[in-house]
């Protein structure tokens, strides 16, 4: 057995006893693109690679922040100013020296998602806070037969045991994925109304989502124990719930590629 084939399966052997080789081969061949490489999404490609999966794109055009600390596996000292991407592929290349991993600096958009979500991938995970954007994935997805995991909003969120997944058709308390509901019925023409049972029909889009009610900013804000410039635009957030976000996300899509 040469050095490199050793190496491999010294690192990724606990995967090939869980899945079965024929399984870790799949994972080999398969080629994953994750969007959105921040809270969720850094830690979705973190569980990507560790699961030996041998070609990654990453999609973001942002760059670490100090503010990112708090929930993103990248954000480190060293690392400030960086680009998310080039940064989740150094460490992506530690786990795994054998994968193959492509940058995309941009953020997804309606207008050039044709352009970066090509029928080459073998799977996809939207971890992106643009409902636009996301309504945009699924259709392309739907129509290449790419399987896709989209998650919702973590931002808000305290208790990780709360984190479900089901098809977008059933999700509740998440306003950013029924955003993307209502607009892939109307702007995409999937389905809408309801079946005999006075279900709604399922839209063929599998979510990972929180049905724990959102914690405001209002309540830190308003209170009297408020951090000097803490800023109160918008929800405040826990790795406690953003990664298990971004590893829900991941099981999902490597089981339905073995």
């Amino acid at each position: 057995m040469d050095s490199d084939k050793l190496d491999f399966n010294r690192r990724f052997g606990g995967v090939a006893r869980l899945y079965g080789a024929d399984g870790l081969a799949k994972l080999q061949a398969a080629h994953i693109c994750v969007i959105g490489i921040g809270g969720v999404g850094s830690w979705a490609a973190e569980a990507v690679a560790r699961n030996a999966v041998g070609k990654i794109t990453l999609i973001d055009l942002d760059n670490i922040a100090e503010s990112n600390v708090n929930r993103q596996l990248h954000a480190v000292d060293g690392a400030f100013g960086k680009a998310k991407v080039t940064a989740m592929r150094e460490r992506i290349l530690s786990i795994n020296p054998f994968a193959i991993v492509h940058e995309i600096e941009d953020f997804v958009t309606v207008e050039n998602v044709h352009e970066l979500i090509n029928h080459h991938y073998d799977g996809v995970i939207d971890c992106i806070d643009d409902a636009k954007a996301k309504a945009a994935i699924a259709n392309l997805c739907k129509l290449n037969n790419i399987p896709l995991v989209m998650t919702g909003a973590a931002g808000g969120r305290l208790e990780p045991t709360r984190i479900k997944h089901a098809d977008l058709s059933a999700v509740t308390h998440d306003k950013l994925l029924a955003k993307v509901r209502g607009l892939l019925r109307s702007d995409y023409g999937f389905a809408s109304g309801h079946n005999t049972k006075s279900k709604s029909p399922k839209l063929e889009v599998l979510c990972v989502y929180s049905d724990e009610p959102v914690t405001m900013p209002d309540t830190v804000c308003n209170s009297d124990s408020v951090i000097t410039g803490l800023n109160c635009a918008g929800y405040g957030s826990s790795v406690c719930v953003t990664a298990p976000f971004g590893f829900t996300a991941a099981s999902l899509l490597l089981q339905q590629l073995i």
